[in-house]
């Protein structure tokens, strides 16, 4: 008697990630480190892109499309007293949201993460209905369908990663940090976005040794913060998925998947206000002290110039 098999995935989501994870040989699945990595790799960009495969029926309650969002009941009620939101559909005395309000929640989260306020928001919503073309300014599609990987590595010749460090010694140092990845004539740029910004500040005449230098002080201090984070994150998921036992259902590895996205998102956020605050502080109090040194200075300087134009008047 012949069975039917059930039909494959959709590609691109976390459940064709996982039905290709159980149909790969069990040493496969056992040795291969790559094979891990990359199953990882894309299971997290599933789980950005696709982020309610576990819910797919278009139609949710408050409850739940605050946690697809990742946002809080609360944050909706308050988008949509501000007329971010569309109304919902009402049956009976229940509130119906569809996928409509899910990818507008998400973009809405999207900006305000970015340091928008909601008047801010309003006007680039309108602007985006209106036709605007506000994707090149605003990475909208970005924000809509999400990315996982914060930076893609670059693979450009040899020749032109030398020339875009333009420092043989730092490029040497470069290589030593895995900064880039030297394959024959090839290079691979894994911080495209960390060189951009090493060039940008050496033309405020900063030696690009020094930031090199200041790039390996920083990296272990942010490895720290990253693993305490990561870590109270896990705690969740961990409660969850019990090693040595079976995997949960697809859907609920999607849940937690979606979960750990927006952890990502919010940890980032956090840390970069928290780091923008504290170098802000830094930076005041650095000017403080040259204005106060120099106000100091001219109100010492200006009794010795009345004591000298008194003598030259005697």
């Amino acid at each position: 008697m012949a069975y039917d098999r059930p039909p494959r995935p959709e590609p691109g989501t976390i459940a064709s990630v996982l039905y290709n994870v159980r149909r790969a040989p069990k040493r496969v699945r056992r040795q291969s480190r790559d094979f891990i990595e990359t199953a990882v790799s894309q299971l997290f960009d599933a789980a950005t892109r696709h982020p309610h495969d576990a819910a797919a029926s278009g139609e949710y309650r408050i409850d739940d499309l605050a946690r697809l969002a990742g946002t809080t009941t609360r944050n909706i009620r308050v988008y949509r007293d501000r007329g971010l939101l569309p109304p919902p559909l009402r049956v009976g005395r229940i509130a119906l949201f569809n996928d409509t309000h899910l990818t507008r929640l998400r973009l809405i989260t999207s900006m305000l993460d970015r340091g928008y306020n909601i008047a801010h928001v309003r006007e680039m919503l309108s602007a985006w209905e209106d036709g605007k073309n506000l994707g090149d300014v605003l990475g909208l599609e970005t924000a809509i369908v999400g990315t996982w990987t914060t930076e893609k590595p670059e693979t450009i010749p040899l020749v032109d990663a030398q020339r875009l460090v333009d420092d043989p010694r730092a490029f040497e140092r470069l290589v030593g940090l895995q900064v880039i990845r030297v394959d024959g004539d090839q290079a691979t740029v894994t911080r495209p976005k960390l060189i951009e910004a090493f060039n940008e500040i050496r033309g405020y005449g900063v030696e690009l040794d020094k930031l090199v230098d200041l790039h390996e002080q920083i990296v272990p201090e942010i490895d720290k913060i990253s693993d305490m984070l990561v870590r109270a994150g896990a705690e969740h998921v961990m409660d969850r998925i019990k090693p040595g036992q079976p995997l949960p259902a697809d859907s609920e590895i999607a849940e937690l998947l979606t979960i750990l996205v927006r952890f990502r998102t919010q940890a980032v956020a956090t840390v970069a206000a928290t780091l923008a605050s504290s170098i802000e502080s830094n930076i005041e109090s650095l000017v403080s002290r040259i204005l106060a040194d120099y106000l100091e200075r001219s109100s010492d300087a200006v009794p010795d110039e009345l004591s000298a134009r008194r003598h030259k008047a005697n």
